[in-house]
């Protein structure tokens, strides 16, 4: 089983991951399940009223996000695909389930998940990830913390550095 590693408060720890990946034809085995997109787009009703497990929902890169605008009742998790380490549309992804779409749920970030994107995976509103390169709890907190200042606003609400300066 992959290992899943999970920030609430800027605290990361590896934790169990509850949620089994099904098929598109696969009947629902019950318990906390992750269905693709076109799953939850033919039968997103039937899936969010489920009262046994929690749902969610895998997007690839390919996916419209702003699809899931008013689809997101009943999903705890969106896992976002990152299909190679230069494909950053989950990234863009992200940040519109959090700013636009105001998805108070899990983010998780999957595929090819390295450290080195630790920083931006966490200021565009990850907060869950299948580490690809084998990264251990510690060793991504250590990288999501890296840089002490940002140039730019994102989904974490950090001051950019502009800002910072103003208040000197």
């Amino acid at each position: 089983m992959p290992k899943l590693i999970r920030s609430t408060g800027g605290v990361f720890e590896e934790v169990e991951d509850t949620f089994v990946a099904i098929e598109d034809e696969a009947a629902d085995p019950g318990g906390d399940i992750l269905v693709s997109f076109s799953r939850l787009k033919g039968g997103g009703e039937a899936l969010a009223a489920r009262s046994h497990g929690r749902l969610g929902v895998r997007l690839e890169p390919e996916d419209e996000i702003e699809d899931l605008e008013g689809r997101l009742a009943g999903v705890a998790l969106v896992a976002l695909a990152f299909p190679k380490f230069r494909d950053g549309r989950p990234f863009t992804a992200a940040r519109l389930l959090r700013t636009r779409l105001g998805f108070k749920g899990e983010i998780r970030a999957v595929g090819d998940v390295l450290r080195d994107q630790a920083g931006f995976m966490v200021r565009c509103g990850f907060d869950a990830f299948v580490p690809a390169d084998g990264a251990t709890a510690s060793s991504w907190a250590e990288a999501a913390g890296r840089h002490s200042h940002v140039y730019q606003r994102a989904a974490d609400a950090r001051a950019p550095a502009f800002v910072e300066r103003q208040g000197e």
